[in-house]
Parts: structure tokens; sequence; C-alpha cells
């Protein structure tokens, strides 16, 4: 054994400049879960990783000009993706603990504040490009801690080119994958959208190959003289489509039209769609049909009152979700939480359906599914959701989602030994069932340590915090809405 990979205890360093020029390390005797069935999963084994790379994932590795990162005790797997997340709104966390997603009219802690209302129509108008520098950067960063390796940046923040320009520059900043979803914004003189695709994609986007990418928002509630541009701009610039479908907020109509071909614009392979609540069967129909993706933010739908997360449809027409945390505003943004969320609505809705076939009364109190029933979903199914699922509908899975050798390094080393996960007895199980952000103890994106044995790299968090702070006291008092903690509960 060489003097650069001699044994060494979770105490020590990271490896030096790693996923820099000519540098390798490899990630030793963790039981590894690669999400990728041609590659498996082992009890035990290694992950070589060569500048930004997976070169080679199986037992006792041997590569003896390599560092070492001492696994024993972790579980190994791919980073999480986020399809969905409104970085920009990180100054109102858990502001609509139970806030719905519009004022039903009665007059209930949740009907006010709400979404619509005090977020979209209220502070999202007060930004400054400073204020959604510091959201989106401690937003990311605050996932990337948690494990999340990816996000879809769903930023409907660009009132101009400077609000856009701080938006990328922090997801940059941030230093994990991300893709960048160009939305709307106010409207204010000097806004650019959509046409602005064209500037943001020479400027930031010239290469296809780096860590942050780029997203077109497509909203068909914006009208059809809007969205058909945005759509079109999109294909012309070959980038991924996104929009939400929420029919409570009024947008199945519109849906229905796309759905039937008189809407103005094709749905393809590039078009994600967000939450698909209350949608019609035709539309779902056609859009499975056209290839088009679903993200699903199942804790957000569940609360806000969008309507129920539409697995059960889904798993009836042979589709998957991925998963995403929408807001912070009113849930946290971690993927435990969403794959949770996941699993426990869709069991409880089958467990019901399966419990309601008999009458409670032995023998018939616990019956035999029936063949109509939908399979449950397990531990695998949404971690599935939760990592390739996601990097195939951001466009991502030929570099992420998976630890395949050949894909870029993007990597989570979780804590099996805590006090709440140990002994361990089941990899996936653990993950889903018993996990939380306090087992993420490493974090390597592109073959780069960005978290080390349950710290951040890098990052000034006291003074990022206090920035944010102030940001939020700008936001308020610009909004003219009061600071309470105990008001909005």
């Amino acid at each position: 054994m060489s003097s650069r990979q001699r044994e060494q205890g979770h105490d020590q360093e990271p490896p030096s400049d790693s996923g820099g020029r000519g540098r390798r390390y490899v990630i030793r005797g963790g039981a590894v879960m690669s999400m990728d069935p041609e590659v498996g999963d082992f009890e035990v084994a290694d992950v070589l990783v060569e500048e930004n790379k997976i070169i080679e994932v199986g037992p006792d590795i041997d590569a003896p000009d390599a560092d070492v990162i001492d696994a024993r005790g972790r579980i190994v797997m791919p980073g999480f993706v986020d399809t969905h997340h409104h970085q920009f709104e990180t100054a109102q966390r858990a502001l609509l603990a139970n806030g719905l997603l519009l004022d039903d009219g009665s007059g209930s802690p949740s009907a006010h504040p709400n979404y619509g209302e005090h977020i979209l129509n209220g502070f999202t108008r007060v930004y400054r490009p400073q204020d959604v520098y510091i959201n989106e950067l401690f937003a990311g960063l605050s996932q990337l801690d948690a494990g999340v390796t990816t996000v879809l940046d769903v930023s409907q923040i660009h009132h101009s080119p400077e609000h856009t320009d701080a938006a990328i520059q922090a997801l940059i900043d941030t230093g994990r994958r991300a893709a960048f979803g160009f939305f709307e914004g106010d409207g204010r003189a000097g806004y650019r959208y959509p046409e602005d695709a064209h500037r943001i994609r020479d400027q930031w986007f010239s290469s296809d190959d780096q860590l942050v990418s780029m997203v077109m928002g497509g909203e068909l509630h914006l009208g059809r003289e809007v969205y058909t541009r945005s759509w079109a701009i999109a294909r012309e610039l070959d980038v991924k489509i996104a929009a939400h479908a929420v029919g409570s907020w009024g947008m199945r109509p519109v849906f229905d039209e796309v759905a039937r071909g008189v809407g103005g614009v094709q749905v393809g392979p590039d078009n994600i769609f967000i939450h698909m609540t209350g949608m019609s069967d035709q539309t779902w129909e056609r859009f499975r049909d056209a290839g088009a993706q679903v993200s699903l933010a199942v804790p957000i739908e569940m609360v806000m009152r969008h309507g129920t997360p539409p697995i059960l449809k889904m798993q009836e027409l042979g589709m998957e979700p991925s998963l995403s945390s929408d807001v912070e505003t009113t849930m946290a943004p971690d993927p435990f939480t969403l794959m949770r969320s996941a699993m426990t609505m869709q069991r409880m809705v089958v467990n019901q359906m399966v419990l309601d076939q008999g009458d409670l009364v032995p023998p018939n109190n616990y019956p035999t599914p029936a063949e109509s029933v939908p399979e449950l979903v397990t531990v695998r199914d949404v971690l599935r959701y939760a990592t390739i699922n996601g990097a195939e509908h951001l466009g991502l899975d030929g570099r992420s989602g998976t630890l395949t050798p050949g894909k870029q390094a993007d990597i989570v080393l979780l804590d099996a030994t805590a006090l709440n996960t140990a002994p361990l007895n089941s990899v996936p199980g653990s993950v889903v069932s018993l996990m939380d952000r306090s087992n993420v103890e490493t974090v390597i994106v592109a073959g780069k340590v960005r978290k080390w044995r349950g710290r951040l790299l890098g990052a000034d968090l006291g003074r990022l915090r206090r920035e944010l702070e102030a940001s939020r006291d700008y936001l308020f008092k610009a909004l003219d809405m009061r600071q309470d903690l105990f008001a909005y509960s």
C-alpha cells in the first residue's frame, strides 16, 4: 500500500484537489447502491473516481495510486435529483406552513396568507437582483447539504436581465449540478421573457459541458401568444420545456386544448410537466404517448390543495414520476421528505382500496387484493424516482443519476452507523424509511467533494445567513407585511 493510500479513519481530510485534472480517489468499503441494474448493488464495494468521472464500481478495486475515502459503515449511492424547486423563495421559509395555493374564501389561517396572493403576486414583485442571488445561493447550499446534487430551479423572478443573471450566477456559485429554469417575471419595463433566452444561452450556456444547463419555462396559463413563443424559442435552442399543470389553478381547459391538438403547440419528449393534478384522462394519455415527463411535488400537492398527487394515474399508464420539493414556504425540500411522502401517500390510498374489498369481519377483514388494485410502491421505486428518473427527466441521465462507469461522479455517502439507523438491515429501506439530512455525511458533485464528514466546504454560512436575513427584512418591509414569528400559524 502506497503512502497515499494508507489506511485512514473517518477523521481523515478530504482528497486534495478532488475533481481536478489527474486526481484519483477510491471510495472504499461502503454498501454501494448503484441504482443501475447492470452495475448492481454490493454489500461491500468500492467506487473509483478519476477527475470528474466514475471509472469503476465493484469489490476490492486495485488503485494503488489513488487517495482513499473510508466508506465503512456508509451507504454509497447517487446524489438525489429535485426536478422542481422555487429557490428564490427561501426568505419566506415556513411563512405558509398552513397556506393553501389560493384563497378559498374560508377566512381560515390556511386561506390567508396564501401562495397566489402573498408569494407570486406579493413578495415576488419586490425582489431586487441581490435578493434573487442570496435566496438562490442559500437554497442551493441547503439542498447540497441534504444530498441533492441536481436541481431544476423554477425561478419565476425574471423581471429584468439583471434578475436573471443574479439567479444564474447563484446556481453557478453553489457548485452543484442545476438546470436553470427561465420562467416569466412581472412584466415591468425592461422585461424580456421569453426573447431573452437567446442572450442567456449565448452568454451563460454556450457550452454543454458545464454543471449548470438551461430549461425554458413554458407556462400554458400565460396565454397562447406567450407560450407559443416560449416553446418555439426553446426548440430553436434545443432545451427542455417545463410547465406547471394544476387543475385547481384553472389550467385544465388549456391543457385539454393542447392535448386535442388545437392549442398551438405540440407536446413531445422535451416537455416536463409539474404536478399534473386535475388533468383529464385524454390529456394524460396524449402526453404519455408523446413521451412527456411528469414531476410530482407530493408534500406540497397534498398540503396546498393542488389535488391528489396522481401517482396511481401514472401507474395505470405505465409512467413513473420524478420527485420535486416545490416551495420552502410550506415544506422541507430534502429528498427523504419527498420519498417518504410519495410512498406513504400511495400506500395509504392503495391499502384502503384493498381493505374496502372486505368487510372488517373475519375472515374477510384482510382480503387478498383484487387484480385491478395497483401495486404498492416500494422503497426501491421511490429511490428510482429520486435519482435516475430525475436525471432522465432533465436530460442529464448520460451524466448522472446512477453510479455507472463513465458517468460523472455525483455521489453521496450516508451514515448508516448513526443513532437513527444502526444496525443496518436493509440499504434501500434505511435510506427511505429511517434517514434524514443528518445522515448525509459526504456529498460529491462531478468528482469534487462539496460536503465532508458532515461539514459543507467552501461556504461562509454565517455570513450568508446574515445576508439572507437582511434580504428577508427588506422584502417584508417592501411588501408592507408585518414580521411576527407567531402571526401566521
